[in-house]
Order: C-alpha cells, then sequence, then structure tokens
C-alpha cells in the first residue's frame, strides 16, 4: 500500500527535527582545516550549516555559521516548540542569543596585529586568504555584514563574498517571533531585545545598500535582501513603539516604506516576474530566481504587495515552474500529481547546478501559505498546487529521510552539502504552512 501523503509527511516533519537539531550547537565536532592552519571546535549557540564535514572531497566545506541559515534554523526550532516537539528549544534559543551577541565583540585589527597565525597557512592556501586590511575592517558594525563565521566564534580568514546585509534582518525576524511568543524566561529576553535592537539598528543603516545576494555570487541591490529588511524594519518599528522609542520607530517605518517603493520597481511588466536583482552594466542572467519566492516566505505578511498573496510573486512562480520544467530532464514525463523539482535559477552551475530540496519546498509553502487568506474554491486549488510540490520532494527523499542541498537535475540523486539544516528548515516550516492551511479550511 502506498503511504498516504499525511503520514509520510508527518513522519518527515519529526525526522527532519532530529536531523536539524544535530547542527545546532554541535560541541562535540571538530574542524580541522590543516591548509589554513586551523582547528575549530564548535562552541555552544553555535548553528553550522551541514554537521557532515567536508573539504571540497567532494563534500563542500559547510562547518560555518552563516548568519542567513542560523536564522531560518532559529525560526524552525521556535515552530517545534510550538508544536511541543522540541521543549528544550528556549534554552537553544538563549544560547544563540549569546552566541549572536558575543560575535559583536570580533576585531580584526586585533587578528592582524598578531601575524604568527599566517604562519601556520600553508604556501598552496594562502591565495585564498583575505588580506590585512579587510580583516583590520571586520569590528563594530562591519561584523555584522560578515556572510558567516566560524563556529568557535572567530573570523572567517577566507576568501568569500562580502558584504552581505540579509542575514542582519533575517535574524531579527526570527528573535521578534521568539520574544513575542512569550516562552522566553527574563534573562533570555532582555538578551534577545539587545539583539534585536542592534540587527534593527545594521538594517536601518544598511538595509538598502548594495551588496552580495543570497546565494553569496553578485554584488548589487537584491530583492531578497530589500524584502526581509523592509519586513524586519516594519515589524521592528511596531516593538519599538511598544518599548517607548517612538523616534527609532519612526524611522524604521520611514525605511521600510522607501524600501517597500523600491521592491515595485523589481517588477517586470513585459516579463511578468519580479527580477531577483539589480546589477550595474548588462542585465544579469540571474533575474528570474527562486530567492523572490524565498523572500515572501521568509517574512510574515499574509496580504498586500510582496506578500504570500501577491498575484505577481505567484506569477513569478510560474515563470520558475515553467524554466525548471524545461530545464530539468527529471522534471520531464513526471509522474502525475508531482510538480517540477525547483532549482535557483536558469544555468546554475554549483555542484549539480540542480534542484534544492528548500526551493521544491518553498514554492509548497508560498501555496499552503497563500491558501489560508483565500477563498474555498481557490484555496483548495492553492493547497492542491503545494501537495504536488510536496510530492516531488517525497519522491526525491530517500528512504533514509537525510536531505541534502541538492538532488541532480538529470538522476535525481542527492548532492553537494550533505544533510543541510536550512533543507530540514525548510521542511518545517513546510508543513507547518500545510498544517495552518488545513486547519483554516477546517473552522469555515
Amino acid at each position: 500500500m502506498i503511504e498516504s501523503l499525511d503520514s509520510w509527511l508527518d513522519r518527515q516533519y519529526r525526522h527532519a527535527a532530529k536531523l536539524m537539531l544535530r547542527s545546532v550547537s554541535p560541541r562535540g565536532l571538530v574542524k580541522i582545516r590543516p591548509g589554513f592552519g586551523m582547528t575549530v571546535r564548535a562552541q555552544l549557540g553555535a548553528i553550522v550549516a551541514s554537521p557532515v564535514l567536508g573539504a571540497y572531497d567532494p563534500d563542500p566545506d559547510y562547518f560555518f555559521h552563516w548568519y542567513r541559515d542560523s536564522a531560518v534554523v532559529i525560526d524552525a526550532l521556535r515552530q517545534l516548540f510550538q508544536d511541543g516537539l522540541e521543549p528544550s528549544a528556549p534554552a537553544h534559543f538563549a544560547d544563540f542569543v549569546r552566541f549572536s551577541l558575543e560575535l559583536g565583540d570580533l576585531d580584526g585589527r586585533t587578528l592582524v596585529a598578531s601575524p604568527e597565525w599566517r604562519a601556520r597557512i600553508r604556501e598552496d592556501y594562502r591565495r585564498f586568504l583575505r588580506s590585512d586590511a579587510e580583516l583590520a575592517a571586520v569590528h563594530g558594525d562591519a561584523v555584522a555584514a560578515e556572510t558567516r563565521v566560524n563556529p568557535d566564534g572567530t573570523i572567517d580568514i577566507s576568501n568569500w563574498a562580502r558584504p552581505q546585509h540579509d542575514g542582519p534582518a533575517l535574524r531579527a525576524l526570527a528573535v521578534l517571533r521568539w520574544i513575542q511568543g512569550g516562552a522566553l524566561d527574563a534573562e533570555s529576553s532582555e538578551a534577545a531585545c539587545a539583539l534585536l535592537r542592534a540587527d534593527l539598528r545594521f538594517t536601518l543603516e544598511h538595509g538598502g545598500e548594495p551588496c552580495f545576494d543570497i546565494w553569496e555570487e553578485e554584488k548589487g541591490l537584491h530583492y531578497y535582501t530589500q524584502r526581509v529588511a523592509a519586513a524586519a524594519l516594519g515589524e521592528g518599528a511596531g516593538w519599538l513603539q511598544g518599548c517607548g522609542q517612538p523616534h527609532q520607530a519612526d524611522a524604521c517605518r520611514a525605511a521600510a516604506a522607501d524600501l517597500f517603493t523600491r521592491l515595485d520597481g523589481y517588477w517586470l511588466e513585459d516579463e511578468g516576474f519580479y527580477r531577483s536583482r539589480v546589477m550595474p552594466g548588462p542585465r544579469s542572467t540571474k533575474e528570474l530566481d527562486i530567492a523572490v519566492i524565498l523572500a515572501a516566505i521568509h517574512v510574515s505578511d499574509r496580504d498586500g504587495r510582496h506578500s504570500v498573496r501577491d498575484p505577481r510573486i505567484h506569477a513569478t512562480l510560474g515563470r520558475l515552474e515553467a524554466l525548471f520544467e524545461g530545464e530539468y530532464p527529471i522534471n520531464r514525463d513526471r509522474p502525475p500529481g508531482l510538480a517540477p523539482a525547483m532549482g535557483r535559477y536558469a544555468g546554475d552551475r554549483y555542484y549539480s547546478g540542480g534542484a534544492y530540496y528548500f526551493s521544491t519546498l518553498a514554492a509548497a509553502e508560498l501555496c499552503f501559505r497563500a491558501a489560508c487568506g483565500a477563498e474555498s474554491a481557490q484555496a483548495l486549488a492553492l493547497r492542491e498546487r503545494g501537495d504536488a510540490f510536496l510530492e516531488t520532494v517525497r519522491a526525491f527523499t530517500p528512504p533514509s529521510g537525510e536531505l541534502s542541498e541538492q538532488f541532480d537535475q538529470r538522476t535525481g540523486e542527492q548532492s553537494s552539502a550533505k544533510d543541510l539544516a536550512w533543507s530540514y528548515a525548510a521542511l518545517i516550516s513546510c508543513a507547518t504552512a500545510r498544517r495552518s492551511a488545513i486547519a483554516r479550511r477546517a473552522a469555515r
């Protein structure tokens, strides 16, 4: 007998919760990077993108605390706690906040002033190092513009795409949801409020500036970054107002309104989608990008423009479906009831350049969240469309339930980082949205 989607999703949800927790405060894990002369021991509160140690052999080295990924995971942990599945979640959150606040004390000038660490680096690895000038600039606000840090709370010394501004905004949204959830003790709440203020301050000052995109590949102005910044500032304004800080609240509201106006300009009327980026020079080939869909589901807005119910967001999803249906062999002649497996953008070359679990789950979640506010007939159609994307995820999930970053667009085999925490967080978030959509229908 074929297992029902409901049964599979419930089982996979619980399995994803256990596997995702391996990335949260993984203090037993030690990563040795011989070429860099480094031994990294994860600290309490760090969240690694993947607990499977790799060195591009062929698995990538994802033993880092990415600001963006960690925010997605800590928000999924909140959902598990609300579902009664992870009672230790508030303690994990308190550790995450403490770790995040301590990162604010990082100072690359101290690192540069102690050059003996460079002597430990192999000659053939020195070309991967950041310059002294770049490292010395990492202090104050610039720490929050780092894309990632080592999970022992030290600066990442390797060349990477920087600055990146989506992490603090996404973290602000996650922290605010935890604060509003009422599950924190007084000490944890005070620390969370301090982190939230710092992230809102950073986002207010830098949310509209050019930076690297969500995929850490191109520098410019990006829909995803500006959308999560607008949400963080808009929701943060309400919180600041309630805290008796009306001037800061007004500044955040004004900045959020400005960002929304900018976001309107990303719509390409003739092509029928929100472009993901505005770059200097010729138009980017990556403009049609799943990042736009991720932006819609990573914020809380249910209505209005740039929300999960924005018709232009759904038009963008339709264009992405058509793109990947034609580009990926696994989407051709697929069984009835399956939607296309979704990737990032046309011509992706990272690892297999194939489908991503979190991309396909994002498409499903968008449908479920849109269904929550839709009229009955439309809601049913949206839920069925979301289920079709979930069926695709199920089709390419192995019996072990383990989710990598990608599955190959030709063979369906998993590729890139194993046990990606974001993949599990995406499934948790998607399943939660589906339950909400079903509950709304039952309540009518």
